[in-house]
């Protein structure tokens, strides 16, 4: 979907940016006369004049995505045109300085618009990533439905722990009710696993208790595929077999939500980051027009 954004009507905001660009470039050159290029020329004034157009349309993408019975064109559109004319803003608001600088509002005002658009290049490059990643992580399959499958598979191996002896049932059970997912902020990105499960250090039955790491839920498959070649009975093979086949689905699902979970919260963050940085880029620009028109 987001590939196609940046293809929409045959790439026509691509189209409409580069003949942005290629005017405010003749725009720049025409100037003539003994005074500098720059922001207090009339070229500086129109070329300023466009960028802040441009910085205000664009910081309305947020309220049209939100306006569902507007008919001002698609949100297709719209996010394309926010792409493509982000970019040219750029170039826009360089010449519109004539890339003078200094340690003062006006160059804050700068700093802040290439901050937003730089976040906002990362954010177009995470969302033509992660949808088609998402899909692969999750086999085709939404999130819920893949809590629905981990809902299930837990029911099972709650009930056929109890069909094993108490050492495998205690490891099971703790497995699946210890297992963590998710977790604050940095716990979400980096998709870190606290999982916990209670193991019996002997298998004889008679050993210690210990609350030890279930990372990736692998511990528990270990501990109960250990039990396997010394099982006296048919059935009892057969259910510890059942365990160790569930945990490993359980362990696939687990791995698929953790992975999604992680690409939702790095999507999360760019917009906390692109959000706060444009609101901030719109009150600098409005301290550097007051300034201008007021003390220059």
């Amino acid at each position: 979907m987001y590939a196609n954004l940046l293809r929409y009507a045959g790439a026509r905001y691509l189209w409409a940016a580069l003949v942005l660009v290629a005017a405010s470039v003749v725009l720049f050159e025409f100037h003539t006369g003994l005074t500098p290029r720059g922001g207090d020329t009339w070229e500086g004034y129109t070329l300023g004049t466009i960028g802040a157009v441009l910085v205000v349309w664009l910081a309305t993408l947020g309220i049209r995505k939100r306006a569902y019975a507007s008919t001002l064109g698609t949100i297709a559109g719209w996010t394309s045109a926010h792409v493509y004319l982000g970019l040219a803003l750029l170039l826009v608001a360089t010449l519109h300085c004539a890339g003078r600088f200094g340690w003062n509002v006006h160059t804050l005002a700068y700093a802040l618009m290439v901050a937003v658009i730089a976040s906002g290049m990362l954010g177009v490059g995470l969302y033509l990533l992660a949808p088609p990643h998402l899909l692969d992580v999750r086999q085709g399959r939404s999130r819920s439905a893949l809590f629905a499958e981990l809902s299930a598979v837990d029911s099972t191996l709650h009930n056929l722990a109890d069909r094993c002896r108490p050492e495998v049932a205690l490891a099971v059970h703790s497995a699946v009710d210890r297992a963590t997912l998710g977790g604050g902020a940095i716990a979400q990105l980096v998709g870190s696993d606290r999982s916990r499960m209670l193991r019996t250090e002997s298998q004889d039955g008679g050993g210690t208790v210990a609350l030890v790491s279930n990372a990736d839920q692998q511990p528990v498959i270990d501990y109960v595929s250990t039990f396997i070649p010394r099982a006296q009975k048919s059935p009892e093979a057969k259910a510890l077999q059942d365990v160790a086949s569930a945990l490993g689905r359980r362990q696939v699902v687990l791995r698929m939500l953790r992975r999604d979970i992680r690409l939702h919260g790095w999507l999360t963050l760019w917009l906390y980051v692109h959000v706060p940085l444009t609101f901030a880029l719109l009150a600098a620009l409005t301290v550097h027009i007051l300034v201008t028109f007021v003390y220059w």
